[in-house]
C-alpha cells in the first residue's frame, strides 16, 4: 500500500432544512391549530480514528465532499430527518487544520474518537413554535442553516516512542529490521527508504515499544533539500530520538548537522530526550573507535549486521522512554 500522510479536501457539511408552515385539520375541530415541524438537522463531516488504518491514501483523492442536506419539517410538529453524516476513518495520529490560516482544529490520537471538521446547519423551527396566546395562527417559519464550509489539510504525524534521526545510508532501515519484525527497503545507495517505517521492539518481561524510520535527513533539508523536511513532522510526536550515524564518518559533526536541520524545522524537537547509536561497527577492527566522540547525549557504538551491543541499545531506550512516561504521570 502507498504510504499517503497528507491530504487536502473542500468541506461543505449538510443544510439544515426548512421549518414547516401548516395548521392541522381535524374532524370537529373548525379551526385546527399550526402543527408545522421543525426542518431537520444538517449532515456534519467527521473524522474517526481508527487501528485498523495506516495512512491517509483514502482521503487524498477527495477532493470535494458535500454531506445530505437536512429534510424539510413535516405535519404533526414532526421534525424532518436529519441528513447523513460522512465519516472518514483515519489513523491514530491524524491532525486538520483550516488550510488558510493554519488554524489547528484538532487531533485523533485514540480508537473510535471523533473529531467534527465542518458541522451541519440547524433545522429551521416550523410555525408550531411560534405559536403563543397573542398569535394563535403563525405563519412563520424559519429556513435551515447553512452548512459549514471549509478547506482543511490533514496530516499524519506517526505516534511512535522512538524516532530514528540520521543522513541517508546512515543503517536506519537495517536498525529497523534488527530491532523489530519491520522490513524496510534497504539498499546500498541513498534514500532508500521514500517513506516512513513503523515497527514494534520487543524486550524481556513483556515489554515493547514503537520505533519509527523517516527518510534520511541532509544538511539544509528545512529549506527543502532532500527528502526527510517533507517527512519529520512524524517525529514531532515520538517520545525520544535516536540519532542514527555511520562509524566511519566525522561523528561529531554529523550528529551537530542533525541536530541544526532539527532545531531549524521546529526548536522544541531538541527538548526530547536524545540517543546516539553510532553504526555499522561490524566495519572497525574490534570495535573500537579511534576516539570516542564528545557529546552531550548518552551514546553507544552498535551493529545491526552482527547485533553487537543491540540488546543494550534497547534497555538505553526503554530507559529513555520511561523517563517520558513517569513525566507525563
Amino acid at each position: 500500500m502507498r504510504f499517503a500522510d497528507y491530504a487536502k479536501m473542500y468541506l461543505k457539511a449538510g443544510d439544515g432544512g426548512a421549518g414547516m408552515v401548516h395548521f392541522r385539520r381535524e374532524k370537529f375541530v373548525p379551526k385546527g391549530g399550526p402543527d408545522g415541524g421543525d426542518g431537520g438537522k444538517g449532515g456534519d463531516i467527521v473524522l474517526r480514528g481508527s487501528t485498523n488504518m495506516n495512512t491517509l491514501l483514502d482521503l487524498r483523492y477527495r477532493k470535494f465532499v458535500k454531506a445530505e442536506k437536512g429534510r424539510p419539517g413535516d405535519t404533526g410538529e414532526k421534525t424532518g430527518k436529519s441528513g447523513e453524516p460522512i465519516i472518514f476513518d483515519v489513523p491514530l495520529g491524524t491532525v486538520a487544520f483550516e488550510a488558510e490560516s493554519r488554524r489547528r482544529l484538532g487531533e485523533v490520537t485514540e480508537e473510535g474518537q471523533t473529531l467534527i471538521l465542518a458541522r451541519g446547519g440547524e433545522g429551521g423551527k416550523g410555525n408550531a413554535r411560534y405559536k403563543s396566546p397573542t398569535n394563535q395562527s403563525p405563519r412563520e417559519s424559519e429556513p435551515g442553516e447553512p452548512g459549514e464550509e471549509i478547506v482543511v489539510e490533514i496530516e499524519l504525524k506517526l505516534m511512535a516512542d522512538v524516532g530514528l534521526v540520521g543522513f541517508p545510508n546512515a543503517g536506519k532501515s537495517t536498525l529497523l529490521s534488527a530491532l523489530s519484525a519491520a522490513k524496510p527497503k534497504i539498499a546500498d545507495y541513498p534514500f532508500t527508504t521514500m517513506e516512513p517505517n513503523l515497527g514494534v521492539v520487543t524486550l524481556p518481561d513483556y515489554r515493547s515499544f514503537v520505533m519509527a524510520d523517516i527518510p534520511g535527513i541532509i544538511e539544509e533539508a528545512h529549506k527543502g533539500k532532500g527528502l526527510g523536511i517533507r517527512f519529520l513532522r512524524h517525529i514531532e510526536r515520538n517520545s525520544v530520538l535516536l540519532f542514527v550515524i555511520r562509524c566511519d564518518t566525522d561523528i561529531e559533526e554529523e550528529y551537530r548537522v542533525l541536530v541544526g536541520e532539527l532545531r531549524a524545522y521546529r526548536q522544541d524537537l531538541l527538548e526530547k530526550p536524545r540517543v546516539v547509536a553510532i553504526s555499522q561497527m561490524d566495519l572497525i577492527q574490534g570495535y573500537q573507535l579511534e576516539q570516542e566522540p564528545q557529546l552531550d547525549v548518552p551514546w553507544l557504538p552498535i551493529s545491526a549486521a552482527t547485533g553487537y551491543n543491540m540488546d543494550k541499545l534497547k534497555e538505553l531506550l526503554w530507559e529513555q522512554i520511561s523517563v517520558t512516561r513517569d513525566g507525563a504521570t
